[in-house]
């Protein structure tokens, strides 16, 4: 499997994305739950920057990740953690923002990061209220903003000799 991004819509209401990441499951891991490491690579659209990153990924934990756009813009995503094993896998649920009008209702996420030898499979599975929020989740560009995102993260991951990376590698 090359590391391009992929997505399908098994049901009506159900977005999953597939992603192959070239790096250790606890890496990709650390990369997508420590704030600090999040920022480096979880931007939204080009001219775009992130403003606000909170997680606190425990069950119970919750999240606050915030953007502002070009002139002027704001998005958000908010949510509370239902699961964790660390490292493989989060079930969250996720509420998005723009102009502070919710979008679409609460939607459920569902992260699993499989090993396979030194890299990682990605799944997600998003689980919409309906199939219209679905479908207008898919119409927003989101496989664009994704694979652009996970594009950077691939960046960093490489920036992570000997596989490992910490707060001392964020420059």
């Amino acid at each position: 499997m090359k590391n391009s991004l992929k997505i399908t819509t098994p049901t009506d209401r159900e977005i999953v994305i597939t992603r192959m990441f070239n790096a250790p499951r606890e890496l990709v891991w650390d990369t997508m739950s420590k704030p600090e490491l999040l920022k480096r690579w979880l931007f939204a659209p080009p001219g775009w920057e992130m403003t606000v990153c909170e997680d606190d990924p425990r069950v119970g934990g919750r999240f606050r990740w915030a953007w502002n756009g070009p002139d002027g813009p704001v998005m958000s995503m908010t949510g509370v953690y239902r699961e964790i094993v660390p490292p493989e896998r989060a079930v969250r649920t996720e509420t998005f923002e723009f102009g502070c009008v919710p979008q679409s209702g609460e939607q459920l996420a569902t992260l699993v990061l499989t090993e396979q030898g030194e890299k990682t499979l990605l799944t997600l599975t998003v689980l919409y209220p309906s199939k219209e929020a679905r479908d207008g989740a898919i119409a927003s560009g989101m496989e664009r903003g994704l694979g652009a995102g996970y594009d950077r993260l691939d960046e960093l991951l490489k920036l992570s000799p000997g596989h490992r990376l910490s707060a001392f590698d964020l420059g």
